[in-house]
């Protein structure tokens, strides 16, 4: 057996080493919420050796968020599908489709992303992480707005990264009270309200 070979045995264990501890991260978070989670937890239900877990996560607030970019990743599916409206009512439906998608995709995974709403305000790491997922959102939305404003469907006088800091604020904002049940559940009205009042103030 070569060194090649020994090194990619290795490598493969590493990486199934990681996913067993993101596997019992997940279980131990949505079991214990943020708080309360510990990294000892964490290596006990992964049945990973004493203190491995240090070796690929510093602690659990990095472990987190590599758990995070795997919850956004359909949110990301939503924003990044393809926006090349032609008429205001083609934008309509579009927004409306991908407005409702965004709220689905948070609600399917509603306990998890309660427990995202919890580290944000604990963990200066995960309000980071936090932070840049927005950049993500609004960076597309502002290409989107631009888009349109070029194609005369948008009025030109809108500051584009400005209209589409509010418009991802708002769908924040929401998405949050769907998940902690402060709102009813109803994504059809929720999505409509939010796309008509977009629509109507942004659109020609």
């Amino acid at each position: 057996m070569d060194g090649s070979e020994q090194l990619s045995k290795r490598q493969l264990q590493a990486m199934r080493t990681r996913e067993n501890l993101l596997n019992a991260g997940r279980e131990v978070f949505l079991e214990n919420g943020f708080q309360k989670a510990t990294m000892t937890q964490i290596n006990k239900l992964a049945h990973t050796g004493y203190g491995t877990a240090y070796v690929y996560f510093k602690n659990k607030d990095e472990l987190f968020t590599e758990l995070m970019e795997t919850i956004m990743k359909k949110m990301y599916d939503v924003a990044g599908l393809p926006f090349k409206p032609r008429t205001k009512e083609e934008a309509f439906a579009q927004i409306l489709k991908q407005t409702r998608l965004f709220m689905q995709s948070a609600l399917e995974e509603k306990e998890m992303m309660k427990v995202v709403k919890e580290a944000i305000g604990v963990s200066p790491i995960v309000e980071e992480k936090w932070n840049h997922i927005r950049a993500r959102f609004i960076g597309g939305i502002t290409k989107d707005i631009q888009f349109v404003q070029e194609a005369g469907l948008a009025n030109e006088k809108f500051d584009a990264s400005l209209i589409a800091k509010g418009w991802f604020y708002m769908n924040e904002q929401v998405m949050w009270e769907l998940v902690l049940g402060e709102i009813e559940e109803n994504l059809d009205a929720v999505s409509e309200n939010l796309a008509e009042l977009y629509t109507g103030g942004l659109y020609k």
